[in-house]
Formats: C-alpha cells, sequence, structure tokens
C-alpha cells in the first residue's frame, strides 16, 4: 500500500490540499501536473459509481496524488467498501457525537483497532502485507457540520486515528437557522470555536480556503484545506466574457 502523502506533510507540520469538483479521471489528469495533494471526490452530491471510484484511485496514484471520497453517510459497509475501491481514505459527513466517531474508525481500520472487512482491497491485489500496512495509512476526515458536534467536539476529539476534523460553515449556518448564511456573525463565531477547540487538543483542523483566505486560514491553524477548481473556471470564465463583452472595437 502506497505511503499516505498526506499524514507525512501533516506530520511534519506542513499543511496539505485536497482539489475539489468533478473530479473524474480525465480531470485529475488535468489537476494531477499542478502539484495537488489529493483528489476529493464527492459521492454524498455527486454522480459517481463504484467503478468511478477505482479509476479515480488509478488516476491519482499516476501523478502521485492521494484519493479522497466523501461518502453519503457514517455506515461500516460503505466505508469498507468505498477502500475496498482503491482509494486512501474516506470523508464522513454529519459526525456529531463521540460515538459516531468511533464509528467511523471502527468501519475503516482492521484489527486490533476495528472491525473493517476483510475481503478483496483493491490497493491489496499482489500486496500479501496490505491488511498489516492499511491501518497505517488509511486517511480519516470527520466532517464537522452541525452546531450540536461543535457543543460535543470537546468529547469527540479524544477518539483517536482520525487523521482531520473538517469544519463545513454552509452546512454548520444551516444547522444554526442561517441557511445560505456561511458568514453570519454567529456562524463565524462557531467556526473559530470549532477551530481553536481542534487545534488546542493537538489535531489537524480542515476546512475550505479561497485563494483569498489561505493566509487567514493558515494563522488560525488551519492545516488541512480544500478548494474547488469550479471556483476557478467560473471566476476567469466570467473575467474573460467580461472582457469580451465589454469591446468596444
Amino acid at each position: 500500500m502506497a505511503e499516505s502523502i498526506l499524514k507525512r506533510k501533516l506530520k511534519e507540520g506542513r499543511p496539505v490540499v485536497a482539489v475539489s469538483g468533478e473530479n473524474h479521471p480525465d480531470i485529475i489528469d488535468h489537476l494531477g501536473p499542478l502539484g495537488f495533494d489529493a483528489a476529493w471526490v464527492d459521492t454524498e452530491h455527486g454522480p459517481f459509481t463504484w467503478s468511478d471510484l477505482s479509476d479515480i484511485s488509478r488516476a491519482c496514484a499516476i501523478w502521485g496524488m492521494q484519493s479522497l471520497v466523501r461518502i453519503t453517510t457514517n455506515e461500516p459497509t460503505m466505508i469498507m467498501r468505498t477502500l475496498d475501491r482503491g482509494i486512501n481514505g474516506v470523508v464522513v459527513p454529519h459526525v456529531n457525537t463521540k460515538e459516531e466517531a468511533e464509528r467511523v474508525v471502527d468501519g475503516a481500520k482492521y484489527h486490533p483497532i476495528g472491525h473493517r472487512g476483510v475481503g478483496g482491497a483493491r490497493q491489496g491485489y499482489g500486496k500479501p502485507d496490505y491488511i498489516h500496512r492499511a491501518n497505517d495509512e488509511t486517511f480519516l476526515v470527520a466532517m464537522i457540520e452541525d452546531i450540536v458536534a461543535v457543543d460535543n467536539l470537546p468529547e469527540i476529539l479524544t477518539v483517536e486515528h482520525i487523521d482531520v476534523f473538517f469544519i463545513a460553515r454552509h452546512d454548520l449556518a444551516q444547522s444554526m437557522g442561517h441557511l445560505g448564511q456561511p458568514a453570519h456573525p454567529d456562524v463565524l463565531e462557531a467556526t473559530d470555536r470549532a477551530l481553536n477547540l481542534i487545534v488546542d487538543a493537538g489535531r489537524v483542523a480542515g476546512s475550505t480556503a479561497s485563494i483569498d483566505t489561505i493566509e487567514q486560514q493558515l494563522d488560525k491553524g488551519l492545516r488541512f484545506l480544500m478548494i474547488s477548481w469550479l471556483d476557478w473556471v467560473r471566476k476567469a470564465g466570467a473575467e474573460y466574457l467580461d472582457k469580451v463583452n465589454a469591446y468596444q472595437g
């Protein structure tokens, strides 16, 4: 099993960047040469199939990227099947309690840490030591996206083997009664509270970071950054069309 680039860089105190969007293999071939650490694949909101995940993991491996998949639900069979497709790590939505965090670990790790089913994991083909290395290299992200999760963070953060606690402001805003207002003062306060709790506990905090907020996020202690390439396409496309439409000849 390939070494987890993400784990190594985070252990060294360096930030990592995962790029999201409609990341099918052809897109990853364009993103790979740019040097991103990981491709974030969203099956919770996206159209991906199980076969797609195998091909995505292969494309990532070509470029030395890690493949991360946000699954649809915190179910052991969902976690196991995703990892068995060759994916390097799972992103689990709506982890709101210590027990739910423990469920993530239990489904993703083999004995003696968890109870992941032993089967035909694609990354294990031709590698008889796969099941003995997988616990060390599999990457786990727990999403903190409800205000109840922020309130329960001190207990959630005691769960070992989760690599990143990812704060999602849009869903957090919704859970606080501020739908569509991720920049609402109450949401920003809750976000900072969660970030401080994670950093003070010596764990790794993650969230989105635009090109305009990178320094601010890193200064606050964020070490796992996620950005969508779709935002760049929209911005560059709009700027291009504005220049065309403004041309007077």
